[in-house]
């Protein structure tokens, strides 16, 4: 079985235990999560005219009197069973704003929309792998070389110009946007009230960190009819103009960083290299519509730690020294938002130092862009209250649409997480769970990154 025997004394207490089926059935719920959170309570459904019991649930039935729901996170390294679920309504809200669904008509299929990526600026050379094959030390890196991303010279590189841009980040992509609209008007020589007027922006994005600890971002950015995707962009909004328009708006952004202390004041911009691409177009058929959502899932689940730093807080510096495989690169960058925070006190550095100063979101939309993630997680809920109804024999309509029922509830926090035995049997869970959509999963996970190979603008 390859576990210690601590585990495998806890794993059979867990199976001898009364109510192990409804254990597994409550795990098997939360699709196997890692970290799931215990609840105590119960909830009354009621006829809201007769006072009718319509459902009722306590956890005083369940296993040790707990239910267990799924932690919701959204990263990889912390608990692989939601980051997936995360993966999936990021793919359908994304796919929804491409081809259609989830509330978005099928035409939106026929506006013009493109897949851009915008960069950070180089902060100093870094090895890579570049289309020549040899990096500028000499060598030729092979793909998994951990020096991947790490600066030629840490001496001169700007570690501290690195995490002020990840810091600023979201800031940057607000002006970016606001710019966009200023640049579209523009282009269509039309004022922004006319504009306005007549066509939408809509856009769905996502951050990712590139290996050198720089975050960038993926969008899908779409023209549509003054109504949102329910109405026609006009003719002259076309896959030229936007693509003019992104270029034209990226390289109109700056945002201004005061000095403070002893670090000079700065303009922070996007690196020079933009990459807009038509999605689905002509002569760019290898960019389906399916290929630019199952992307954007792939990176919604990334964060920092694919470069090495940690997956939480840090509470003072002297935590690094008990992470003995944390690339020195990285722990600059870290190191470096420490440095900072004092004298940026409101930018809160030491704070997201785990996330090398980034503090945005990493996956956000336009209203009108598509459906939300908390819809895509309200039909999921309701589907499961559903399936519990059933299951216990409440076979009436407890729909409230027209407010004719009455919902009591009442749950407190009981604690989190997994025994070891119980983490083991979890994690059998959640393997079964995987093997089901092993198609599915392969078809997301074999995808390549779009730009793995090397770190733009170095």
């Amino acid at each position: 079985m390859g576990t210690d025997p601590l585990t495998l004394a806890d794993l059979l207490r867990v199976a001898n235990t009364p109510g192990f089926d409804r254990w597994q059935d409550q795990v098997r719920r939360t699709g196997g999560c890692s970290n799931p959170i215990h609840l105590v309570g119960s909830t009354v459904t009621r006829d809201a005219k007769s006072g009718q019991v319509l459902y009722a649930y306590s956890t005083d039935a369940e296993p040790g009197g707990r239910l267990r729901v799924a932690c919701g996170n959204r990263r990889a390294s912390q608990c692989p069973s939601c980051a997936w679920t995360y993966a999936g309504d990021t793919y359908h809200l994304i796919r929804s704003g491409i081809t259609g669904g989830k509330t978005v008509p099928g035409t939106v299929r026929d506006h013009p929309r493109v897949f851009a990526t915008l960069t950070a600026p180089s902060f100093g050379p870094v090895h890579n792998r570049p289309d020549s094959g040899r990096c500028r030390c000499g060598s030729s890196h092979s793909e998994g070389d951990p020096v991947l991303g790490t600066a030629l010279d840490p001496a001169s590189y700007d570690y501290a110009g690195a995490v002020l841009w990840n810091n600023h980040a979201g800031d940057l992509w607000r002006r970016f946007t606001i710019y966009l609209r200023r640049e579209i008007a523009a282009h269509a020589g039309l004022t922004q009230a006319a504009m306005r007027a007549a066509c939408r922006v809509s856009f769905g994005k996502v951050a990712e960190f590139q290996k050198r600890g720089a975050i960038h971002f993926h969008a899908v950015i779409r023209f549509d009819g003054p109504d949102g995707p329910d109405s026609a962009p006009p003719a002259w909004a076309t896959l030229a103009l936007l693509d003019d328009a992104i270029r034209s708006a990226a390289a109109r952004v700056a945002v201004p960083v005061a000095p403070a202390g002893t670090f000079p004041g700065r303009t922070l911009r996007w690196g020079t290299q933009i990459d807009v691409q038509p999605i689905g177009a002509l002569g760019h058929e290898e960019l389906t519509e399916q290929a630019v959502a199952s992307y954007v899932a792939k990176y919604a689940t990334k964060a920092a730690e694919t470069t090495g730093t940690v997956d939480r807080r840090i509470g003072e510096l002297s935590e690094l020294d008990g992470l003995p495989g944390l690339p020195t690169h990285t722990r600059r960058l870290i190191e470096a938002c420490w440095d900072l925070d004092d004298a940026y006190p409101g930018r809160m550095l030491a704070r997201w130092a785990h996330m090398l100063g980034f503090r945005g979101h990493f996956s956000t939309k336009s209203r009108r862009y598509s459906t939300t993630l908390g819809a895509l997680r309200q039909v999921r809920a309701d589907y499961r209250a559903r399936q519990e109804s059933q299951e216990r024999g409440y076979s009436e309509d407890l729909d409230d649409s027209e407010g004719s029922t009455l919902v009591l509830a009442h749950w407190t926090y009981a604690g989190h997480g997994h025994t070891p035995g119980e983490s083991w049997l979890a994690q059998t869970i959640a393997r079964e769970i995987r093997e089901n959509r092993e198609t599915a999963r392969e078809a997301l996970a074999d995808l390549p990154d779009l730009d793995d190979t090397e770190d733009w603008n170095d």
